[in-house]
């Protein structure tokens, strides 16, 4: 009886363990796309044509897992606001922590890889304006 309780005990620890090491890997890839917001800036607008598939795999599993990881990031930024701060960089940390996942999560077209707004965008923003001027 004290065995299958240990037993139980044991192999729920050890799904907790797998559960937690796939998240992680899962979480990987999105990290490495967030990039600097200043960068994508600096490239220009977006232009990109995305397949279905890639919509598809970006609606169920990229934005899930961007909105979990601007969570934690926040979390994870607030833990570590008392170091941030007394080493003067609390404004880098969330950069990284905060917004690089967030606008990945966003202030991405469906499908696309890179954040931004597309020419289309810019367009009808610059008709708008010359709209409101004109009136």
């Amino acid at each position: 009886m004290i065995t299958r309780e240990l037993d139980m005990k044991i192999t729920s620890r050890a799904g907790r363990v797998t559960a937690a090491f796939l998240i992680g890997c899962l979480m990987l890839p999105q990290s490495l796309w967030a990039q600097d917001p200043s960068a994508m800036a600096r490239e220009g607008a977006v232009d990109e044509n995305p397949h279905w598939g890639a919509m598809v795999g970006d609606f169920f599993v990229a934005r899930p897992l961007g909105l979990v990881m601007t969570v934690g990031g926040t979390a994870l930024w607030l833990v570590s606001l008392p170091f941030t701060l007394l080493a003067g960089n609390a404004n880098e940390a969330a950069d990284t922590l905060i917004l690089g996942p967030g606008e990945q999560t966003f202030m991405r077209c469906l499908g696309c890889r890179k954040a931004g707004y597309t020419n289309k965008d810019i367009e009808q923003h610059q008709k708008r304006q010359t709209a409101q001027v004109d009136e």
